[in-house]
């Protein structure tokens, strides 16, 4: 025999979540999880959680063969897959150029890859904020390349982690793909040099 308590709060539950449903649906957009005229990062307070947008993928939508490996950075949702040759497959938030200016979008792979990396802006950057270093050795908790940094064949692109958390999920890099260091920590012993990178 039910209890009728047990019947009556499973009848207000059921009402408050279906009342409840268009405001979440609301709020998981990715529109307004990810607006396209955001502030820069600099004018904005650390946020206290990532709502993320991205879903799983498939490594044969983006690449002829997994090789050494495969690695999708979608700018869109701001999200890194990586498929490796035995199948291993993770998924990670990160952090996406500043502007479609800064954005490099296409195929290229890992030529080289680095432990607690050194950063030295490039030119574009100095232009952008003359008051930068010259250079920041690695493992210095201002360097902006984190405690790995996995090097693309295109010049001054990386993978890289990041000591300001408040950048990931957000349109924060110069360029670059940043993500958590525990992330890129993770990652970074899976990524061989000559695993398959695509931007989109």
């Amino acid at each position: 025999m039910s209890d009728p308590r047990m019947t009556r709060r499973s009848a207000l539950l059921g009402a408050a979540s279906l009342l409840m449903t268009p405001a979440l649906v609301r709020a998981q957009s990715s529109a307004d999880a990810f607006p396209l005229d955001e502030e820069a990062i600099s004018t904005q307070l650390a946020v206290r959680r990532n709502v993320s947008s991205f879903s799983h993928q498939n490594w044969q939508d983006h690449f002829d063969e997994l090789g050494v490996g495969c690695l999708l950075a979608d700018i869109t949702s701001r999200a890194v897959h990586y498929w490796g040759a035995d199948g291993t497959y993770k998924l990670y938030p990160s952090s996406v150029p500043m502007s479609e200016e800064l954005t490099r979008r296409g195929y290229t792979e890992v030529v080289r890859k680095r432990e607690n990396p050194s950063w030295t802006p490039t030119a574009s950057m100095r232009e952008r904020d003359p008051n930068l270093p010259i250079r920041i050795e690695g493992g210095e908790s201002g360097n902006p390349l984190g405690t790995r940094a996995m090097y693309l064949g295109w010049p001054a692109y990386l993978v890289h982690g990041t000591h300001d958390t408040r950048k990931i999920g957000r349109q924060s890099s110069s360029g670059c793909i940043g993500l958590y260091n525990q992330h890129v920590e993770e990652l970074y012993p899976l990524v061989q040099v000559g695993t398959k990178v695509r931007l989109v």
